[in-house]
């Protein structure tokens, strides 16, 4: 199984990014996708998440409204649109793998290498 995450990269405050995962070696529709962020000196926390079935999301209360979650079935890809960036959602951004959809990260066997995305002011 390989997680690929891109799209990270450097923005000013207010700006937007697209972050990308695509996913290989697994059925890509019975898994829940999420994205987990871990800041310098931070540990790692959930962000966002979608399930496999119906396409349940769920946000961090600090990215909600700001931040989108989806995924493309055919193409083995889930994204993360992210809008109003604030410096402090600086981090390395992770997308994961699971069965089903929750905030622990305990629950999730597949990782990406992670993406960073900086946030100036």
């Amino acid at each position: 199984v390989q997680l690929q995450a891109s799209g990270g990269g450097l923005v000013q405050a207010g700006g937007s990014l697209r972050l990308s995962c695509g996913a290989s070696g697994l059925t890509f529709n019975r898994y829940a996708m999420v994205w987990f962020r871990q800041a310098p000196g931070k540990e790692r926390e959930f962000v966002a998440g979608i399930s496999w079935s119906v396409g349940t999301t769920h946000y961090a209360e600090s990215v909600k409204g700001r931040f989108t979650i989806s995924r493309d079935n055919a193409q083995n890809t889930v994204f993360l649109q992210m809008n109003s960036l604030k410096p402090e959602d600086t981090a390395v951004y992770y997308c994961a793998a699971g069965s089903l959809l929750s905030v622990y990260q305990g629950n999730y066997a597949y990782w990406g290498q992670g993406t960073l995305v900086t946030v100036s002011s």
